[in-house]
């Protein structure tokens, strides 16, 4: 007979091991890719091919079945790629102008997914599921105009559907719709011989070309370019693989969605709306050893990361990063001491909670002022302006009057929050800081703007491990930096607020606070922004005081954190795409940063973050940086 309780429902598991998965979504793909050489590595940046390496996302701990079978589509559609691509055919067929080249780039991805799909039901499951994934971060749903909808992107579902006859996913919007009639009508025929000579990629490449020219984008494949294909030998053909720059790179997005790390073309923002689009990546995306002296027509190079060469520039060292980490608030605490500590920050924040949510308000208001439509009017075509009317009476001579609705810009952005988790905070800082943290999440939330939570410190006082082994290592002079980081991710900009809400409890957690190392975690933070697909990058430092660590001050000058920080600064605000702001509390920041305010008590911490961001999110953001007005 069953006792009591027996009905109960089970707790859920624990985190998945992920080990088993990481081998067989390897042995799949080394299986579709026919070569054992292939390298596969998962972790949490953009995924992407070079040559035989292929890099994955990074598996959660609970992963959902959706989640694996986007993984899944990658690592096929990167595999397919290997085993069915030939990089020098196709950077020789490949057309002049970007346009041009990429759609080229989309339809030959589409033809090599197109392949593993018709062979293999599962294989085409996991690719529309990355392709699901793929549309839903672009927000092609969102897209109504035939001007928005890349053509790349059009052509490309419709090559797949003629190939595979299988339609785009919902996620895909109207953009197919939006330009099919126009590629039909152009190059109906060509389409519909696609499917004869999908495993011939010349010839297949040759009916592409011919479909450009009936577009008016591109010249028609000639003979004489094919000229220098038929003289490669076998032994020349793998020499490109490792370097087929950028073929993809024409459709990655530098501001919308995809290579933010960077500045590129507005053109290259339409496609790759997130980091699941890497099955499309161009090789640079993962090696730098990638074929720098290819000419080949129509590429985009990615500019340097701001920090490519900035050690050989600084003096900074560190000791050893074996004991460094970045880790999760739940990976710190449990769920039931989350609850707990959110409790208490929600306790002693009571009282602060209506005025910090006032400022939250007015700020939500402005953002959403900025996101309303407006009208052009006076122009000579567009919707009849029915207020004008009246001057057809006064003189019929008068020209009838048109106006035109427009959407006010207002980019695709992405917020990322530091807090300085250092000693020094402890107390009334640390608590305003986590609940306004908080609330400005939740208000940019509303207003399409995705938020990152960010806060570093150290593992330990005066050291730690890292200290030790130096020890241990007979004390060598001027080891660098000294101590155990430890970078936590509070809420990733993916996660919704609701769910990370009570992690911010966990800065309430006696002993958490130690050390600060302002410069390395700027570096940490910033490269998440990087990495982020989104078109405007702001990033928010919230410290109350230079940066300090017992153990590497005690072997290295004294300014050696401080030197490292201004550093990290000027190269952020000189050479990256990334806005940099800092808020000083009970400490002048101003004289690291160009953007910055300083305030006096952690009170009035919610009303410098929301004026400081407000001013970000005006309509002047193109007026020149300068020092941000001090708090009194």
């Amino acid at each position: 007979m069953a006792g009591r309780g027996d009905n109960s429902k089970g707790k859920v598991g624990g985190p998945v091991d992920a080990e088993p998965l990481r081998q067989a979504i390897t042995g799949c793909v080394r299986s579709i890719a026919s070569s054992a050489e292939v390298e596969v590595t998962f972790a949490n940046e953009r995924p992407g091919l070079a040559g035989d390496r292929i890099r994955l996302p990074e598996i959660s701990k609970r992963p959902t079945a959706h989640e694996l079978a986007v993984t899944r589509g990658l690592g096929d559609s990167m595999a397919l790629r290997v085993a069915c691509h030939d990089t020098g055919l196709h950077a020789n067929m490949a057309p002049q102008g970007s346009d041009a080249r990429s759609v080229f780039d989309a339809v030959e991805q589409a033809r090599v997914e197109s392949i593993g799909a018709l062979r293999m039901a599962g294989m085409a499951a996991n690719l529309n599921s990355m392709h699901t994934e793929k549309y839903a971060k672009a927000n092609f749903t969102g897209i109504e105009r035939q001007e928005d909808a890349p053509i790349s992107e059009a052509i490309a579902m419709l090559v797949r559907e003629k190939l595979t006859g299988t339609k785009p996913p919902p996620s895909a919007g109207k953009v197919l719709d939006l330009w099919r009639s126009f590629i039909e009508d152009k190059s109906g025929g060509d389409l519909d011989n696609l499917r004869s000579v999908i495993e011939d990629q010349q010839a297949f490449g040759k009916l592409v070309r011919h479909m450009l020219s009936s577009m008016q984008m591109a010249e028609d494949f000639t003979n004489e370019e094919s000229e220098p294909e038929e003289m490669e030998n076998p032994s020349e053909e793998d020499q490109p693989r490792t370097g087929e720059t950028e073929n993809e790179e024409v459709e990655e997005e530098a501001g919308s969605d995809a290579a933010p790390a960077e500045q590129s073309e507005a053109a290259d923002e339409e496609l790759d709306e997130g980091e699941m689009d890497g099955a499309e990546m161009s090789d640079d995306d993962m090696s730098e050893d990638s074929d720098d002296h290819s000419e080949t027509p129509g590429e985009t190079r990615r500019p340097q990361s701001p920090f490519d060469d900035f050690n050989e520039k600084v003096d900074y060292h560190i000791f050893t990063e074996e004991f460094d980490e970045e880790v999760t608030a739940e990976e710190l605490c449990d769920e039931a001491e989350l609850d707990r500590l959110r409790a208490f920050l929600d306790k002693q924040l009571a009282h602060l909670q209506g005025a910090v949510g006032r400022l939250a308000n007015r700020l939500q208001r402005r953002l959403m002022a900025q996101q309303n439509r407006s009208w052009d009017f006076d122009l000579e075509e567009g919707y009849l302006d029915p207020a004008r009317l009246v001057r057809l009476i006064i003189d019929p001579m008068q020209p009838l009057s048109f106006k035109r609705e427009r959407d006010t810009q207002f980019r695709d952005t992405v917020v990322s929050l530091v807090i300085d988790n250092s000693g020094s905070m402890r107390g009334r800082p640390i608590t305003v800081a986590a609940s306004c943290a908080d609330i400005l999440a939740r208000t940019l939330e509303r207003c399409g703007v995705k938020v990152e939570l960010l806060g570093f410190t150290t593992k330990a006082w005066k050291g730690g491990q890292a200290r030790e082994k130096w020890l241990a290592s007979g004390k060598p002079a001027m080891p660098g930096r000294l101590n155990d980081l430890r970078h936590i991710v509070y809420k990733s900009a993916d996660a919704p607020w609701r769910r990370s809400r009570r992690n911010l409890g966990l800065m309430m957690r006696e002993g958490l606070l130690k050390e600060n190392i302002d410069g390395e975690a700027l570096m940490w933070a910033h490269q998440r922004l990087i990495n982020r697909p989104e078109q405007r990058k702001i990033l928010m430092m919230i410290s109350d005081g230079a940066p300090v660590d017992d153990s590497t001050l005690s072997v290295n000058p004294g300014n050696y954190l401080e030197r490292h920080l201004r550093a990290v600064i000027e190269q952020i605000e000189t050479r990256s795409p990334v806005e940099l702001l800092a808020i000083g509390i009970g400490h002048d920041v101003t004289r690291y940063y160009r953007k910055a305010v300083t305030i006096v008590d952690a009170d009035e911490l919610a009303g410098a973050m929301t004026e400081q961001l407000a001013e970000l999110f005006a309509e002047n953001i193109g007026r020149p940086a300068g020092r941000m007005r001090r708090a009194s």
